[in-house]
Protein backbone atom coordinates (compact mmCIF):
# COMPACT_ATOMS: atom_id res chain seq x y z
CA UNK A 1 0.00 0.00 0.00
CA UNK A 2 0.75 3.60 -0.93
CA UNK A 3 -0.02 6.56 0.90
CA UNK A 4 1.14 10.04 -0.83
CA UNK A 5 0.65 12.74 2.47
CA UNK A 6 1.20 15.68 0.13
CA UNK A 7 -1.08 16.30 -2.52
CA UNK A 8 -2.68 19.17 -3.26
CA UNK A 9 -6.40 20.28 -4.25
CA UNK A 10 -7.67 23.63 -5.09
CA UNK A 11 -11.62 22.65 -4.54
CA UNK A 12 -14.29 23.79 -6.48
CA UNK A 13 -16.28 25.92 -4.30
CA UNK A 14 -13.15 28.53 -4.10
CA UNK A 15 -12.61 28.12 -7.54
CA UNK A 16 -16.31 29.67 -8.10
CA UNK A 17 -16.29 32.15 -5.68
CA UNK A 18 -13.09 33.63 -7.09
CA UNK A 19 -14.57 33.30 -10.63
CA UNK A 20 -17.56 34.91 -9.41
CA UNK A 21 -16.26 38.47 -7.01
CA UNK A 22 -12.33 38.61 -8.50
CA UNK A 23 -12.45 42.02 -6.94
CA UNK A 24 -12.91 40.31 -3.12
CA UNK A 25 -10.38 37.45 -3.79
CA UNK A 26 -7.94 39.41 -5.24
CA UNK A 27 -7.69 36.66 -7.58
CA UNK A 28 -9.20 35.55 -11.35
CA UNK A 29 -9.63 32.39 -13.28
CA UNK A 30 -8.61 33.30 -17.06
CA UNK A 31 -9.37 30.55 -19.60
CA UNK A 32 -11.18 28.06 -20.79
CA UNK A 33 -11.27 24.03 -20.68
CA UNK A 34 -7.72 22.84 -19.98
CA UNK A 35 -5.89 26.39 -20.34
CA UNK A 36 -7.59 27.51 -17.23
CA UNK A 37 -5.11 29.33 -15.12
CA UNK A 38 -5.75 30.81 -11.61
CA UNK A 39 -4.02 34.70 -11.29
CA UNK A 40 -3.36 36.18 -7.96
CA UNK A 41 -3.08 40.29 -7.37
CA UNK A 42 0.03 38.57 -5.42
CA UNK A 43 2.03 37.05 -8.09
CA UNK A 44 0.74 33.23 -8.41
CA UNK A 45 0.40 31.98 -11.70
CA UNK A 46 -0.76 28.66 -11.97
CA UNK A 47 -2.71 26.17 -14.61
CA UNK A 48 -5.91 25.05 -12.80
CA UNK A 49 -5.51 21.52 -14.05
CA UNK A 50 -8.38 18.94 -13.24
CA UNK A 51 -6.31 17.00 -10.63
CA UNK A 52 -6.98 20.12 -8.30
CA UNK A 53 -10.38 19.91 -8.33
CA UNK A 54 -11.62 16.99 -9.57
CA UNK A 55 -12.16 13.54 -7.61
CA UNK A 56 -11.91 11.20 -11.10
CA UNK A 57 -9.01 13.30 -12.04
CA UNK A 58 -7.05 13.25 -9.07
CA UNK A 59 -7.86 9.65 -8.39
CA UNK A 60 -7.10 8.27 -11.84
CA UNK A 61 -3.69 10.33 -12.08
CA UNK A 62 -3.20 8.27 -8.38
CA UNK A 63 -3.66 5.17 -10.28
CA UNK A 64 -1.10 5.78 -13.04
CA UNK A 65 1.73 6.68 -10.21
CA UNK A 66 0.40 3.65 -8.06
CA UNK A 67 -0.80 5.92 -5.06
CA UNK A 68 -3.44 4.19 -2.97
CA UNK A 69 -4.71 6.52 -0.53
CA UNK A 70 -3.34 10.69 -0.98
CA UNK A 71 -3.78 12.77 1.96
CA UNK A 72 -5.29 15.98 0.03
CA UNK A 73 -4.12 19.49 1.07
CA UNK A 74 -4.55 23.16 0.35
CA UNK A 75 -2.50 24.19 -2.86
CA UNK A 76 -0.67 26.93 -1.22
CA UNK A 77 -1.65 30.36 -3.05
CA UNK A 78 -5.02 29.04 -0.90
CA UNK A 79 -3.27 30.17 2.44
CA UNK A 80 -4.33 33.85 2.04
CA UNK A 81 -2.72 34.74 5.12
CA UNK A 82 -3.13 38.60 3.87
CA UNK A 83 -6.50 38.79 4.06
CA UNK A 84 -8.47 40.31 7.13
CA UNK A 85 -10.41 37.76 9.63
CA UNK A 86 -13.89 37.94 7.25
CA UNK A 87 -12.21 36.91 4.20
CA UNK A 88 -9.92 34.46 5.37
CA UNK A 89 -12.41 32.51 7.56
CA UNK A 90 -14.30 32.73 4.80
CA UNK A 91 -11.57 31.33 1.93
CA UNK A 92 -10.75 28.68 4.50
CA UNK A 93 -14.32 27.50 5.19
CA UNK A 94 -14.70 27.25 1.23
CA UNK A 95 -11.26 25.55 1.02
CA UNK A 96 -12.27 22.96 4.13
CA UNK A 97 -15.35 22.28 3.20
CA UNK A 98 -14.60 21.67 -0.51
CA UNK A 99 -11.41 18.98 0.37
CA UNK A 100 -14.49 17.04 2.86
CA UNK A 101 -16.73 17.21 -0.49
CA UNK A 102 -13.66 15.80 -2.44
CA UNK A 103 -13.08 13.11 0.24
CA UNK A 104 -16.56 12.34 0.70
CA UNK A 105 -16.94 11.44 -3.10
CA UNK A 106 -14.03 9.49 -2.69
CA UNK A 107 -13.16 8.01 0.91
CA UNK A 108 -11.72 5.06 0.33
CA UNK A 109 -9.35 6.85 -1.74
CA UNK A 110 -8.53 10.19 -0.33
CA UNK A 111 -8.08 11.47 3.57
CA UNK A 112 -8.48 14.83 3.86
CA UNK A 113 -6.05 18.15 5.25
CA UNK A 114 -7.34 21.21 6.48
CA UNK A 115 -6.20 25.30 6.23
CA UNK A 116 -6.42 27.39 8.99
CA UNK A 117 -6.53 31.63 8.82
CA UNK A 118 -3.28 31.65 11.01
CA UNK A 119 -3.24 35.39 10.76
CA UNK A 120 -6.05 35.66 13.14
CA UNK A 121 -4.96 32.86 15.69
CA UNK A 122 -8.78 32.75 17.90
CA UNK A 123 -10.53 32.13 13.99
CA UNK A 124 -7.83 29.36 12.87
CA UNK A 125 -8.09 27.23 16.58
CA UNK A 126 -11.92 27.78 15.83
CA UNK A 127 -11.64 26.66 12.05
CA UNK A 128 -9.02 23.73 13.43
CA UNK A 129 -11.81 22.80 16.68
CA UNK A 130 -14.76 22.72 13.87
CA UNK A 131 -13.11 20.55 10.71
CA UNK A 132 -11.82 17.81 13.52
CA UNK A 133 -16.10 18.14 14.69
CA UNK A 134 -17.89 17.94 11.38
CA UNK A 135 -15.32 15.97 9.00
CA UNK A 136 -12.81 13.87 11.51
CA UNK A 137 -9.80 15.76 9.71
CA UNK A 138 -6.69 14.55 11.43
CA UNK A 139 -4.28 17.12 9.90
CA UNK A 140 -3.87 20.74 9.31
CA UNK A 141 -1.67 22.52 6.43
CA UNK A 142 0.68 25.63 7.71
CA UNK A 143 2.58 27.50 5.72
CA UNK A 144 6.08 27.84 7.00
CA UNK A 145 6.08 31.51 7.82
CA UNK A 146 2.72 33.08 7.51
CA UNK A 147 3.03 37.10 5.71
CA UNK A 148 6.76 37.00 6.67
CA UNK A 149 5.84 36.02 10.46
CA UNK A 150 7.83 33.16 11.78
CA UNK A 151 5.55 30.06 12.85
CA UNK A 152 7.54 30.21 16.68
CA UNK A 153 6.11 33.47 17.55
CA UNK A 154 3.96 33.96 20.69
CA UNK A 155 0.68 34.46 19.14
CA UNK A 156 1.02 31.13 17.06
CA UNK A 157 1.17 28.85 19.99
CA UNK A 158 -2.42 28.67 20.66
CA UNK A 159 -2.87 27.21 17.51
CA UNK A 160 -0.08 24.93 18.00
CA UNK A 161 -1.53 23.33 21.34
CA UNK A 162 -4.99 22.74 20.04
CA UNK A 163 -3.56 20.58 17.27
CA UNK A 164 -1.38 18.50 19.53
CA UNK A 165 -4.51 18.45 22.48
CA UNK A 166 -6.37 17.07 19.53
CA UNK A 167 -3.63 15.28 17.82
CA UNK A 168 -4.11 16.67 14.48
CA UNK A 169 -0.52 16.57 12.66
CA UNK A 170 0.85 19.68 11.55
CA UNK A 171 2.15 19.51 7.62
CA UNK A 172 4.49 22.59 7.07
CA UNK A 173 4.52 23.69 3.63
CA UNK A 174 6.55 26.39 2.47
CA UNK A 175 4.62 30.33 1.93
CA UNK A 176 6.27 32.98 -0.15
CA UNK A 177 5.17 35.50 -2.21
CA UNK A 178 7.44 38.47 -3.48
CA UNK A 179 11.61 38.77 -3.91
CA UNK A 180 14.45 36.85 -2.67
CA UNK A 181 17.81 38.49 -2.60
CA UNK A 182 19.65 36.29 -4.94
CA UNK A 183 16.64 33.82 -5.78
CA UNK A 184 15.17 35.99 -8.46
CA UNK A 185 16.65 34.18 -11.80
CA UNK A 186 15.98 30.25 -12.70
CA UNK A 187 12.99 29.69 -10.25
CA UNK A 188 15.36 29.41 -7.63
CA UNK A 189 12.66 31.09 -5.18
CA UNK A 190 11.25 27.70 -5.51
CA UNK A 191 14.53 25.22 -6.04
CA UNK A 192 16.05 27.05 -3.35
CA UNK A 193 13.39 29.16 -1.54
CA UNK A 194 11.00 26.52 -0.55
CA UNK A 195 13.97 23.92 1.20
CA UNK A 196 15.14 27.45 3.10
CA UNK A 197 11.76 28.77 4.17
CA UNK A 198 11.74 24.90 6.02
CA UNK A 199 14.99 25.06 7.23
CA UNK A 200 14.36 28.67 8.75
CA UNK A 201 10.82 27.45 10.30
CA UNK A 202 12.30 24.21 12.07
CA UNK A 203 15.41 26.20 13.26
CA UNK A 204 13.32 28.70 15.00
CA UNK A 205 11.15 26.29 16.29
CA UNK A 206 13.56 24.20 18.18
CA UNK A 207 15.59 27.47 19.29
CA UNK A 208 12.88 29.52 20.87
CA UNK A 209 12.18 26.38 22.45
CA UNK A 210 8.52 25.92 20.94
CA UNK A 211 8.99 22.23 20.52
CA UNK A 212 9.85 22.16 23.88
CA UNK A 213 6.68 22.99 25.09
CA UNK A 214 4.87 20.89 23.03
CA UNK A 215 6.21 17.65 23.27
CA UNK A 216 3.72 15.85 21.75
CA UNK A 217 3.01 18.10 18.53
CA UNK A 218 3.40 16.08 15.33
CA UNK A 219 5.03 17.90 12.41
CA UNK A 220 5.43 16.18 9.17
CA UNK A 221 7.68 18.74 6.90
CA UNK A 222 7.77 19.14 3.32
CA UNK A 223 10.17 18.12 0.26
CA UNK A 224 12.17 16.06 3.12
CA UNK A 225 12.67 18.55 5.50
CA UNK A 226 14.64 20.99 3.17
CA UNK A 227 18.03 21.66 4.25
CA UNK A 228 17.50 20.87 8.19
CA UNK A 229 18.77 16.96 7.81
CA UNK A 230 21.98 17.97 5.89
CA UNK A 231 22.84 20.69 8.43
CA UNK A 232 21.59 19.18 11.37
CA UNK A 233 24.90 18.69 12.97
CA UNK A 234 25.54 22.46 12.54
CA UNK A 235 22.70 23.58 13.84
CA UNK A 236 23.48 21.03 17.16
CA UNK A 237 26.90 22.65 17.23
CA UNK A 238 25.61 25.92 17.32
CA UNK A 239 23.38 24.91 19.67
CA UNK A 240 26.00 23.64 22.24
CA UNK A 241 28.41 26.43 21.68
CA UNK A 242 26.47 29.68 21.45
CA UNK A 243 24.34 31.26 24.03
CA UNK A 244 21.86 32.87 21.29
CA UNK A 245 20.36 29.10 20.17
CA UNK A 246 20.82 27.63 23.61
CA UNK A 247 19.45 30.94 25.92
CA UNK A 248 15.81 29.22 25.84
CA UNK A 249 15.92 25.63 24.43
CA UNK A 250 17.89 23.07 26.30
CA UNK A 251 17.19 20.50 23.94
CA UNK A 252 20.01 19.73 21.32
CA UNK A 253 18.00 20.19 17.93
CA UNK A 254 19.15 16.39 17.08
CA UNK A 255 17.16 15.25 20.03
CA UNK A 256 14.55 17.54 18.65
CA UNK A 257 14.99 16.36 15.31
CA UNK A 258 13.90 12.59 16.39
CA UNK A 259 10.42 14.22 16.98
CA UNK A 260 10.01 15.30 13.36
CA UNK A 261 8.52 13.43 10.29
CA UNK A 262 9.36 14.30 6.74
CA UNK A 263 7.68 13.50 3.45
CA UNK A 264 10.27 11.69 0.63
CA UNK A 265 10.04 14.42 -1.65
CA UNK A 266 14.04 14.47 -2.68
CA UNK A 267 14.38 13.54 -6.42
CA UNK A 268 17.48 11.47 -4.97
CA UNK A 269 17.52 8.06 -4.16
CA UNK A 270 20.35 8.62 -1.91
CA UNK A 271 19.61 11.43 -0.31
CA UNK A 272 16.44 9.59 0.57
CA UNK A 273 18.78 6.74 2.15
CA UNK A 274 21.04 9.27 4.16
CA UNK A 275 17.13 10.77 5.38
CA UNK A 276 15.83 7.74 6.60
CA UNK A 277 19.45 6.19 8.46
CA UNK A 278 19.04 9.55 9.74
CA UNK A 279 15.15 9.92 11.46
CA UNK A 280 14.26 5.97 10.76
CA UNK A 281 12.18 5.24 8.14
CA UNK A 282 9.63 5.00 10.68
CA UNK A 283 9.52 8.75 11.06
CA UNK A 284 9.42 9.22 6.85
CA UNK A 285 6.24 8.73 4.20
CA UNK A 286 5.56 9.22 0.77
CA UNK A 287 4.91 12.60 -0.47
CA UNK A 288 4.35 13.26 -4.28
CA UNK A 289 3.60 17.51 -4.57
CA UNK A 290 0.78 16.68 -7.19
CA UNK A 291 -0.18 18.13 -9.53
CA UNK A 292 2.97 20.58 -9.60
CA UNK A 293 5.32 20.80 -12.06
CA UNK A 294 8.16 20.02 -9.29
CA UNK A 295 6.12 16.67 -8.30
CA UNK A 296 7.54 13.39 -8.21
CA UNK A 297 5.38 11.27 -10.75
CA UNK A 298 6.64 8.35 -9.99
CA UNK A 299 7.06 8.13 -6.46
CA UNK A 300 7.20 3.84 -5.76
CA UNK A 301 10.07 4.22 -8.12
CA UNK A 302 12.13 6.56 -6.26
CA UNK A 303 11.59 4.65 -3.36
CA UNK A 304 12.34 1.36 -4.72
CA UNK A 305 15.52 3.29 -6.18
CA UNK A 306 16.95 3.84 -2.76
CA UNK A 307 19.97 1.55 -1.93
CA UNK A 308 19.85 -1.38 0.72
CA UNK A 309 16.26 -0.43 1.30
CA UNK A 310 14.76 -3.28 3.99
CA UNK A 311 11.53 -4.24 3.71
CA UNK A 312 10.42 -3.25 6.91
CA UNK A 313 11.99 0.10 5.82
CA UNK A 314 9.79 -0.10 2.41
CA UNK A 315 6.44 -0.72 4.49
CA UNK A 316 6.97 2.33 6.39
CA UNK A 317 7.88 4.88 3.86
CA UNK A 318 5.21 3.38 1.17
CA UNK A 319 2.23 3.58 4.19
CA UNK A 320 3.32 2.68 7.99
CA UNK A 321 4.58 6.25 8.66
CA UNK A 322 1.11 7.54 7.15
CA UNK A 323 -0.63 5.09 8.64
CA UNK A 324 0.23 6.10 12.14
CA UNK A 325 0.07 9.95 11.30
CA UNK A 326 -3.62 9.01 10.61
CA UNK A 327 -4.41 7.19 13.32
CA UNK A 328 -5.44 4.19 10.85
CA UNK A 329 -2.52 1.34 11.81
Amino acid sequence: MKIDIHSHVIPDRVVTAIAADPKRFRARVDGEGTARRIIHDQGYNYPLFEEFRGVEAKVAAMDRKGIDVSVISPAPPMFYYWADADLALEVAGLVNDGVADMVGASPERLRGMATVPMQHPDAAVAELERVVRAFGFKAVEIGTSIEGAQLAEERFRPLLRRASELNVFVFAHPYYVGAKGGLESYYLTNLIGNPLDTTVMLANLMFSGRLDELPDLKIVLAHGGGFVPYQIGRLAHGHAVRRETNGISKSSPKDLLKRIYFDSLVFEPQALRYLIDLVGADHVCIGSDAPFDMADDDPGATIEAVPGLTPAERQCVCCGTALKLLREG
